[in-house]
Order: structure tokens, then sequence, then C-alpha cells
């Protein structure tokens, strides 16, 4: 007799904090129309991938902006400390198998990257995936563009802000990988990571998903040709701008 499948339950998460050094009140400010993180919602509702969407947010005002668009909105604590501890605070809201972190500040993400990421999960033996782009080269000594190195079969060997890996001999055959932040984690794997304390290679690097590798923790690197803007200066927020216009005819 065959056996039928169960097909997992996915939800995707947005943490949206409204609090932001760099750029004050980022996830509301308007880029081509509309606050930056409806750009966001929308684009992760038209992925077609997600059994439910959720904005997971420490703001009063997030949550008022979110109702009005109908959005469903969780209040999180205003002491968690990554995006991955807010997707962990909505899992023990809002059951699943596979959680979807999506970044509230990333206005140019696409329904293709929530599909790429989720696609990568379809392999049960995936506990942790993301996505990574061919990084210019404009962008390679750039702390602030993560790069990542992996193995033949799509398996993160390390993540770094510096220039990875390293040129020694001026070749010029290196084709350097730029890691885009949104992340699946299978529910056991996320509720695990909160139980561990940030490792000396997070704390050096301030990049939480080093804790997973850290712990012996397999992340698998899923390819997208489609860059995105990480949103934190004005002046992403005003180039995200000037992409979104051109690309919806605005």
């Amino acid at each position: 007799m065959t056996q039928t499948k169960i097909k997992p339950r996915i939800v995707g998460v947005i943490p949206a904090r409204l609090a932001s050094t760099r750029l004050p009140r980022k996830v509301l400010l308007p880029i081509a129309g509309k606050p930056m993180l409806a750009w966001v919602y929308e684009a992760a509702c038209d992925a077609g991938v997600l059994d439910h969407l959720i904005v997971a947010t420490d703001s009063a005002e997030v949550a008022d902006v979110g109702r009005v668009h109908g959005w469903d909105v969780r209040i999180t604590s205003a002491d968690l400390s990554s995006g991955s501890d807010r997707v962990h605070a909505i899992s023990l809201q809002e059951d699943a198998d596979v959680y979807v972190n999506i970044q509230g500040d990333e206005p140019l993400i696409r329904p293709e990257h929530i599909a790429s990421v989720v696609e990568r999960m379809r392999d049960e033996d995936v506990a942790v995936a993301t996505l990574a782009t061919p990084c210019d080269a404009a962008q390679v000594e750039n702390p602030n563009v993560v790069k990542v190195v992996m193995d033949a079969g799509g398996r993160a060997l390390y993540f770094s802000r510096s220039a990875i890996p390293y040129d020694r001999d001026s070749t010029g055959g290196v084709r350097y990988q730029k890691h885009l932040g949104i992340y699946a984690y299978r529910k056991e794997t996320l509720t695990r990571f909160t139980t561990l304390p940030p490792s000396p290679l997070e704390v050096a690097e301030r990049l939480e998903q080093l804790r997973f590798l850290s712990a012996g923790i397999d992340i698998y690197v899923a390819p997208t040709p489609f860059d995105t803007i990480g949103v934190d200066p004005e002046d992403d927020r005003k180039a995200a701008e000037m992409i979104l216009r051109e690309r919806h005819g605005l």
C-alpha cells in the first residue's frame, strides 16, 4: 500500500522592528507610494508557497499599520536579539513544519526568492536553507555585504563580511557569492537555535547564521539570479525606490 506524504505547513514570518539606528523607523518609511514593509509583505504573498504569513513586531505603530492593511500582526518582545529569535517567538504561537524568515527591510525581495528557499526545504534532510546571488566587484570589499562560500553540494562552509575566498595570487578567477538574508528552518532546528549561546564567530562577525554552523547545523544555499538591497542608510532607500518604480512602471 502506497503511503501518502503529508504536505508540510509553511509559515512566513516578517520580523519588523521599528527601532533602527542608521535609518529611524525604516520599515514604515514610504517607498514608491507605500510603506517599505508593504512591498515585502506583498512579494511574500505573491510567492504562492506559504500557508500563512505573519508580521512579527515589537511596535504598536507597526501593528496599527499592519492591521489597516489587513495583515496578521503579532507583538513580540523588544528584548529579542535577532530575527531568528523573533521567528521562534512566533513558532510558539503558530504551529508549522517550516518557518521562513523574511527580512522586513528588503523591499526588493521577489516572490522568486521565497519560492527558491522553500523549494530547497523540499529535501527533508535540509534543516536550514538560505539564498545567495553573484556578488559584483563593487560589493566584494564592502563589510555590509555578507559573502558565503559553499561546497559542491551547496552546503555553506562559512559566511563573512570579509572577501571570501581570499584570492591570494590575484588570479581574478574567484566568483564571489553574496548572501541574501532570507532563511527557512525546520521547527525543531529553530527551537535548538534559541537554546544555543552566541558563538565566538557570530559575535566577531555579527552574523547570527554562524551560530548554526558553529553548532554543526548545516545551512544549504540555493542560488538566485535576483539581487536585493537591504535598506540601512537613506541612500539605500532611494536606490530601492528607483528600482521599484522602474520594475512596476510607477
